[in-house]
């Protein structure tokens, strides 16, 4: 698998750098360690000492923003350089540095820039529903390691017809497996769309709307952004009403490869038109969406994807998937995905680019 480099992945939710901390993470097949310098800024550096390759993770941060190798002590700043080498004369020679990651805080998330070209922050996708200072009631930001891809898990998010039977009672159930698709592309960002009419409210969505089981119209519109960025619009109303009328939650998705098995995804849920039924039950459903979408994807997607990533993996013969048309997104985002992939890699022939 060949990663696509010069494009911003999301290293982690702003809430989980803390200052004086280290952070250890490997993206795309490379160790790197995050920290927050003196004046907040977040950096992140390979995470392996120039001397002798020791993890830096493992040592700490002095002097308010360098990281102390834990083995022989030397000292790196965020952009990667030695600053101080405390054996001998203290010389430092000029090959004793790591690799710097360019990184942007932006809609309380850390993201993080793989490849060679200059990191524009203008090419961060809008998620500005995320703000701290939106007004929106924002469930807990989370995050797991998936034993999975990140293309296995895209091609799931990005055909939701999935939820009627991975999810059923919880997202979907019988009666939401047929839908209404549309499928829409502006530049590389891809919509999504589907609909099923006057079906009865599945779990999740009952409980945020008329808490009765009646019958709902329900929505689930995904929005994919290069690389593996995601906003699922749904929610339920009457049949035959307005969607504003109705209430629901924008599902946002960050998917980052670890290896080309493994994947951080991020995760929260914005409320859309929320519904107020007093304290202490509104806190109360605010934990169980949490809850359940974490369920849904730690438990639930996991389980079904990791499986499919196995049969993959060890069949004694070559696979090729059957489409159906079901399966419209993730044949888009894919065709996106592998032209600018085979952009990259013709960049690097030419001598311009970074190797995968």
């Amino acid at each position: 698998m060949s990663f696509l480099r010069n494009t911003w992945y999301v290293a982690l939710w702003s809430q989980d750098l803390e200052a004086g901390k280290l952070v250890s993470r490997t993206f795309l097949n490379e160790p790197i360690v995050m920290f927050r310098r003196e004046d907040g800024s977040p950096a992140a550096i390979a995470d392996a000492c120039a001397h002798r390759f020791a993890p830096l993770s493992m040592g700490k941060i002095v002097h308010g923003d360098r990281v102390r190798c834990p083995y022989h002590a030397l000292e790196f700043d965020g952009s990667g350089a030695c600053v101080h080498n405390p054996h001998g004369n203290g010389r430092i020679p000029p090959a004793m540095k790591v690799r710097s990651y360019p990184l942007h805080e932006k809609h309380s998330l850390i993201w993080i820039w793989m490849g060679d070209k200059e990191a524009d922050p203008a090419l961060i996708p809008d998620f500005r529903l995320l703000d701290p200072d939106s007004g929106r009631l924002v469930s807990k930001r989370d995050w797991i390691l998936m034993e999975a891809s990140w293309e296995l898990i895209t091609d799931n998010l990005l055909d939701l017809s999935h939820t009627a039977v991975v999810h059923e009672g919880i997202l979907g159930s019988e009666h939401t497996i047929k839908a209404n698709l549309t499928i829409e592309q502006k530049g590389t960002t891809v919509f999504v769309g589907r609909s099923v009419p006057n079906v009865p409210a599945p779990g999740l969505y009952d409980l945020l709307y008329k808490r009765d089981g009646g019958q709902v119209d329900l929505w689930a519109d995904m929005r994919w952004d290069v690389p593996g960025c995601m906003i699922n619009d749904t929610g339920v109303t009457e049949p035959g009403a307005p969607r504003a009328e109705g209430t629901g939650f924008f599902g946002m998705h960050f998917l980052t490869p670890e290896t080309e098995k493994t994947t951080y995804y991020l995760f929260a849920a914005v409320r859309q038109n929320p519904r107020s039924w007093g304290e202490p039950l509104d806190t109360e459903i605010q934990r169980q969406v949490s809850d359940l979408r974490r369920i849904a994807f730690q438990e639930q997607d996991q389980g079904i994807i990791r499986a499919q990533q196995n049969v993959m993996h060890t069949a004694p013969y070559p696979l090729k998937y059957c489409l159906l048309e079901i399966d419209v997104g993730p044949v888009r985002y894919k065709r996106i995905m592998d032209g600018l992939v085979r952009q990259e890699q013709e960049e690097l022939q030419a001598g311009t680019g970074r190797a995968a």
